[in-house]
């Protein structure tokens, strides 16, 4: 038996908002364009569910120099054309959020600055208004598990009665570090095989979340 559920934690990109496809292929033409090409199952392994901070780092070690302070400029509309003319929420999460009866909360990797923007812009936002936690608030970044761990702290949920849903490796891998378990969603870019392992229960459909979410619940009270 394990600790009754008492808090979902949602990740962003690729759980509640079809983003990740977006960015990623702008990824491949900015990565192109500075001088490295990769391939899009080369980005997701290496950058979904990881800090901006950690690609920059990444790009400037591959490079061998730093960035300018202005080289996120020359990108940044494509970006934003990306997101302005094709965000959406992810297929079934606006009915999956409806049917959890939990306390839930979101915890990203993205910027509050870019959460609050792409989550307004997708009507999610009110959702989770004033439960809504950025990798800027801690030390490190997924696959740590200090975001999860501060959300749980700041939600006064104990990490064992949190879980995650998460669509990236380092997200998983970052819950179990936390203790909490994880809900892998593999209906994105990522290849269920890389979401399997210890205390996370992979699916490919928002659909099938809010049952998983009752079996669960129900296999914590079973006497």
């Amino acid at each position: 038996m394990t600790d009754s559920i008492g808090l979902v934690i949602f990740d962003c990109d690729g759980v509640l908002l079809d983003s990740e496809r977006l960015a990623v292929r702008v990824d491949a033409v900015v990565l192109a364009t500075l001088g490295w090409e990769l391939s899009t199952d080369e980005i997701v392994d290496r950058f979904v569910g990881r800090s901006h901070e950690y690609m920059v780092s990444q790009i400037e070690i591959h490079l061998g120099r730093s960035l300018p302070d202005s080289w996120e400029a020359e990108f940044q509309p494509l970006y934003d054309q990306a997101f302005a003319t094709e965000l959406t929420p992810v297929e079934g999460i606006v009915e999956a959020l409806d049917a959890i009866g939990l306390p839930t909360c979101v915890a990203s990797s993205s910027s509050h600055e870019r959460l609050r923007s792409t989550l307004s812009h997708t009507g999610l936002h009110p959702r989770f208004e004033g439960r809504i936690f950025s990798a800027s608030e801690v030390a490190n970044g997924k696959p740590a598990p200090d975001l999860f761990l501060h959300a749980a702290s700041r939600m006064n949920v104990h990490p064992s009665r949190c879980v995650v849903v998460e669509d990236s490796k380092y997200g998983v891998a970052a819950a179990r570090a936390a203790g909490m378990r994880a809900f892998g969603y593999a209906g994105g870019l990522t290849p269920a095989e890389w979401l399997e392992g210890p205390g996370t229960v992979v699916f490919k459909d928002m659909a099938e979340l809010p049952g998983l979410m009752d079996q669960a619940q129900r296999m914590s009270v079973r006497p």
